[in-house]
């Protein structure tokens, strides 16, 4: 294994042990698997390829389930596959330098869409119980994320496709 795969291994799994200290800290909502497990991942995609960025945080959110008992059982596959997608997107918009955009976008994905299946899966009733509590998630996260982005950016310079 080269030095850089190592370095991006490496700081994947840093990155996904971040999120499990984010993971018990819960944002109170119906739903209790609602914490602060996104916001390294979120904040990954300054140093990490959007793809390592994604996994972390599909694996943030597994130690948030797990943390929380697995309330929904194997129903969060689906919500780690959509944590995966959400801030694989991110990340890609960050890369492309669509800096205000992707803001709004992870928002509405992760505090909207992503809990959309289970209006089907489970009821209406849960689905509109739980959107409150994880799009608030979903903010707090994020303005994480904008107040330390700036700084991380800073400091993982990229030059010819390494980090120094």
């Amino acid at each position: 294994m080269d030095r850089q795969k190592l370095t991006n291994l490496t700081l994947t799994a840093m990155i996904a042990a971040i999120c499990a200290i984010g993971a018990v800290i819960k944002v109170p909502s119906f739903v209790s698997t609602a914490a602060l497990d996104s916001a390294p991942a979120f904040l990954s995609v300054a140093f990490l390829s959007p793809m390592l960025a994604g996994v972390a945080g599909m694996i943030g959110h597994f130690i948030t389930a797990l943390t929380s008992g697995f309330p929904l059982g194997p129903l969060h596959l689906i919500i780690a596959a959509e944590m995966f997608v959400v801030v694989w997107l991110f990340g890609i918009m960050h890369k492309k330098g669509l800096n205000f955009w992707k803001w709004p976008v992870a928002l509405i994905l992760n505090g909207i869409i992503a809990p959309l299946p289970f209006y089907f899966i489970i009821s209406p009733a849960f689905f509109w119980g739980a959107l409150p509590g994880l799009f608030m998630a979903t903010l707090i996260n994020l303005v994480i994320v904008a107040v330390v982005m700036p700084v991380i950016s800073k400091v993982f310079v990229r030059k010819e496709g390494r980090a120094h």
